[in-house]
């Protein structure tokens, strides 16, 4: 399995992933339908499918003219908002390309019909990856409604003020469990768990999601040892702003100043910074180390709950400060992409 990372408008990823014996491939959040088909054109490969997290235009905008492009393409996702979607996932339903196993779980939080997906090959010691839309980030998705907090690279969409990290442990212990099947193939797909998704300190002005369940069960249900080598593909690209937020809350963690460092020289020579793994978020990420002394002391908390609550609001607090591009920008940036088309002339 090989996976192709294509960064796009301002901060968005999109991913091909194909599939190398067969040449089939499959698409993740197509915001940008030329410039994929040009990387799928370099590749040599078919474009059967489209796997949308989310029906937001960033993540979706691409779907109708890539069909249009591609008579026959299949567009998946679990929300009937997402365009051109031809049909609708269920939570825990599989999916197969080839030797690549796709199981698809639904993580609502950013959006109600927000789905991710894990995936992983037969026969292959590679380990599986998940991509995670606007759910999960690369070190630290704070202030998003993300229900997937796993890691820090991951964005915190601007404008959202709703922490998707007290959701963290819901959707490690779901991936944990996913890992574990891997693993074990034999190993049943993992029993529905609806996450509290952005639960606690929701602030969320576009927030949408509605969640069941306590802090305490997802505490249990957490088993990251099972799933450290398991890699994270996010949707958007905020790794260093995650990172220095995760630097202010622990300013003596050499892991937070080694990654942010490297980050730095990423951000410098243009190249991204996923995939994570949940390995390295679990010694920089402070959601996913409500635990931990120094993160505990920052908060000035002990109970995970009321951690994750307060480092929910300080990080809202520290994306706010800083300065978001200007609409005016954005819309220059979609036509230049050509999301938009120009005036007609009367």
């Amino acid at each position: 399995m090989k996976v192709k990372v294509i960064p796009v408008l301002e901060d968005n990823y999109m991913y091909l992933v194909i599939e190398e014996r067969t040449r089939e491939a499959v698409a993740v959040d197509v915001a940008v339908p030329k410039r994929l088909l040009e990387i799928v054109g370099r590749e040599g490969v078919s474009l059967t499918t489209v796997l949308t997290t989310h029906h937001h235009w960033d993540h979706a905008r691409g779907n109708a003219e890539l069909a249009r492009l591609l008579p026959g393409l299949v567009v998946l996702g679990a929300d009937e908002r997402i365009c051109a979607l031809t049909r609708r996932l269920a939570h825990g339903e599989e999916l197969r390309f080839g030797a690549i196993h796709v199981r698809c779980l639904l993580t609502p939080g950013h959006t109600l019909g927000h789905m991710s997906y894990f995936l992983w090959e037969e026969e292959c010691p590679d380990p599986p990856a998940v991509f995670s839309g606007t759910g999960c980030p690369v070190p630290t998705c704070p202030t998003s409604p993300c229900p997937i907090p796993l890691s820090l690279t991951h964005p915190t969409p601007q404008g959202m003020h709703c922490p998707w990290p007290a959701a963290a442990h819901v959707w490690r212990a779901q991936l944990s469990r996913c890992t574990r099947a891997w693993w074990r193939p034999w190993a049943p797909c993992p029993p529905r768990q609806v996450q509290d998704d952005c639960l606690l300190a929701s602030h969320g002005r576009k927030w949408t999601g509605k969640g069941v369940g306590s802090v305490s069960d997802r505490g249990r249900a957490v088993h990251p040892s099972t799933s450290s080598l398991q890699k994270v593909f996010c949707g958007h690209e905020h790794t260093l702003g995650n990172l220095e937020f995760a630097q202010k809350v622990e300013p003596y963690n050499d892991h937070v100043k080694a990654k942010l460092s490297w980050a730095k020289q990423r951000d410098e020579d243009d190249v991204p910074t996923v995939p994570a793994t949940l390995g390295e978020e679990l010694l920089y990420n402070p959601f996913l180390r409500v635990a931990e002394e120094s993160v505990r002391k920052f908060t000035g908390k002990v109970a995970p709950a009321d951690v994750l609550d307060v480092l929910c609001r300080e990080r809202a607090s520290f994306e706010r400060a800083a300065e978001p591009l200007q609409p005016q920008a954005r819309a220059l940036l979609a036509l230049q992409w050509g999301l938009l088309s120009t005036p007609r002339q009367k």
